[in-house]
C-alpha cells in the first residue's frame, strides 16, 4: 500500500529525522489513542496524543500519553499564563490544519509553544499522529522534542 505523505512527514523529511509510518483501520466510533495502541499492538504508554489549548489570546500544544490526563494548572504554570482550556473542536481544523483523531504536533499551520509530558524522556520511541486518522509516526522522542523546540515538564494529573 502506497502511503500518501502528510505535511508532518514532509517536515520530518526536510529535517532529516527518521520515522516509520504505522497504518491502522480507523474506527469512527472510537478515535481514542488507547484504541489506536490496541489496534497497532503497541504498548499504550508509547502512544502520545496532541492536545491544543488556549488562554484566550494564545495557543499552546501539549503532547502526552494517550491514557493520561492533563493537569491544567500545571500546564498554565508551564506557559506562564493564568489558566488554559481545551481548544474547541470547531476551531481545531482552522487553527492547526488537523482534525480530531489526526492532530499531530508536527506541521501545524503555525508552530505553537509545545510541552511534552516528562515521561517521554524514558522512551526509546513514541508514536504520534502523522496528521491524518489511520497513520501514526514512530520516532525518537528526543529528536522530535529538539525539532519542535519543545520543553518537557510534569503536566499530568
Amino acid at each position: 500500500m502506497k502511503i500518501k505523505k502528510t505535511n508532518a512527514m514532509r517536515k520530518l523529511d526536510q529535517a532529516k529525522i527518521k520515522y516509520d509510518v504505522l497504518t491502522y483501520d480507523v474506527d469512527e466510533n472510537d478515535l481514542s489513542g488507547v484504541h489506536v495502541a490496541e489496534t497497532l499492538g503497541v504498548d499504550v504508554d508509547n502512544v502520545y496524543k496532541t492536545l491544543v489549548l488556549t488562554d484566550g489570546p494564545d495557543y499552546f500544544v501539549c503532547v502526552l500519553p494517550v491514557a493520561a490526563n492533563l493537569d491544567m494548572k500545571k500546564v498554565a504554570r508551564c506557559f506562564n499564563v493564568k489558566s488554559v482550556s481545551m481548544l474547541s473542536l470547531n476551531n481545531l481544523l482552522p487553527l492547526t490544519g488537523y482534525v480530531r483523531g489526526g492532530c499531530s504536533p508536527i506541521g501545524m499551520k503555525k508552530q505553537f509553544p509545545t510541552i511534552f509530558a516528562d515521561s517521554v524522556l524514558q522512551k526509546d520511541f513514541i508514536l504520534v499522529s502523522a496528521g491524518i486518522r489511520g497513520q501514526q509516526l514512530k520516532l525518537n522522542p528526543q529528536e522530535l522534542i529538539k525539532f519542535l523546540n519543545a520543553e518537557c515538564a510534569e503536566i499530568l494529573l
